[in-house]
């Protein structure tokens, strides 16, 4: 009972959309329209985007890169803004999840070399920024987050029109975080002499180039070929063949470190939006509701359930894809769960630096509160 009760707090989210799932079952018994409802695709696309991620992280190549950086950074100002800005830029193309999960506890590392003065200073906004240029990085590209690669697919869009839609969002974002940054580094002034920084990956292995020279090229490759798959040059069958086949020969191990409740939680509500869609009554209730007012909807449905399972569940009851990708991608500030991706910088937090959480929660919160002001401000500007 316990172990069940500490499942159903970790993985709320993947309940919720099982449970869901189940109820809508009850109403429309499974036929044969169900297999229709899951777009394997999308799912097909992110277990390999994971699986790839997950072999270069256990490489330590992200870590290694951001030392190289930070090597050439000479104040401590300085030093603020590349930690903030690898989250931004990396997130395009790791995801907002990696980019937390490498460079979050590669942050507490180097704050600890400044001293217990500096770290306390700056750990709490420092981390919450972070998050936040994470999450507003990855919404750049399709492959950034979740509910990017799943809006992306299900409205057909090209890449060059994806970019073209979200650039001027994350051009913003990216000034409003550099003017952050100014600020915050004005508060901590010095120099930055050396980057603790001895090579280890993920899992404490040195890194070592001769070594990983093999596999980062097979992961390299991999992703690219995931990238032809996004771009529809590549059918997502042979993509998914191509990546199982070659990572079993490559490490199998990484495959144990792919997040398959994220997985399971799409295939949880495709199974919920298509059983409800079948509902006319009800369907058309929140299609009333939605239409017209996606950006903001979304916003606020992120704030209550995250914007991945908002991107789901709302995107069965409009076909204004641009406008639900826009809400969702903005709904992502806010609250502690607007997006998933902000739990990993919470627990990171809460292992580092456990009595003042309730302070870090304060902070995040003023932050992304007054970001997402800033930006649906822009929305309204823009006139989209």
């Amino acid at each position: 009972m316990k172990k069940t009760a500490e499942f159903i707090k970790k993985e709320a989210v993947l309940c919720a959309a099982l449970l869901l799932a189940a109820l809508s079952a009850c109403v429309i018994p499974p036929d044969r329209e169900y297999p229709g409802y899951i777009d394997f695709r999308t799912l097909a696309i992110l277990f390999c985007l994971m699986s790839v991620m997950a072999g270069m992280q256990k490489l330590g190549i992200f870590r290694q890169i951001a030392g190289g950086l930070l090597r050439r950074v000479k104040s401590a100002g300085s030093l603020v803004q590349v930690l903030m800005l690898l989250c931004f830029f990396s997130s395009m193309m790791i995801t907002n999840d990696v980019a937390l999960i490498t460079f979050v506890p590669f942050t507490f590392t180097v704050l600890g070399m400044m001293g217990e003065e500096q770290r306390r200073k700056l750990s709490l906004p420092l981390v919450a920024m972070q998050t936040i240029a994470a999450n507003l990085g990855s919404m750049l590209t399709p492959i950034g987050n979740p509910q990017n690669l799943y809006l992306y697919g299900r409205a057909g869009m090209t890449v060059g029109s994806f970019l073209l839609l979200m650039l001027p969002y994350a051009l913003f974002s990216l000034v409003l975080l550099v003017i952050w940054g100014i600020v915050l580094g004005r508060s901590c002034p010095g120099e930055w002499k050396n980057v603790p920084w001895s090579g280890e990956g993920q899992d404490g292995e040195a890194f070592c180039l001769r070594t990983v020279k093999i596999p980062l090229a097979v992961y390299l490759a991999l992703f690219f070929i995931c990238l032809l798959a996004v771009a529809r040059v590549l059918p997502w069958q042979a993509m998914l063949g191509i990546v199982l086949v070659a990572i079993l020969l490559t490490d199998r191990t990484v495959l144990g470190k792919v997040d398959y409740s994220l997985l399971f939680t799409f295939g949880g509500f495709f199974i919920f939006i298509g059983n409800i869609g079948r509902i006319p009554a009800f369907c058309g209730f929140l299609q009333h509701i939605v239409e017209g007012r996606e950006v903001y909807v979304s916003v606020a449905a992120s704030q209550l359930i995250s914007n991945v399972p908002a991107a789901l569940l709302l995107s069965g009851f409009t076909q204004n894809y641009e406008r639900l990708l826009i809400g969702v991608n903005l709904g992502g500030l806010g609250t502690l769960i607007a997006s998933m991706a902000s739990l990993i910088s919470y627990k990171q937090v809460a292992g580092e630096e456990g009595n003042r959480r309730g302070t870090y929660l304060a902070v995040f919160t003023v932050s992304n509160i007054c970001f997402l002001t800033l930006l649906v401000i822009f929305h309204l500007m823009l006139g989209k």
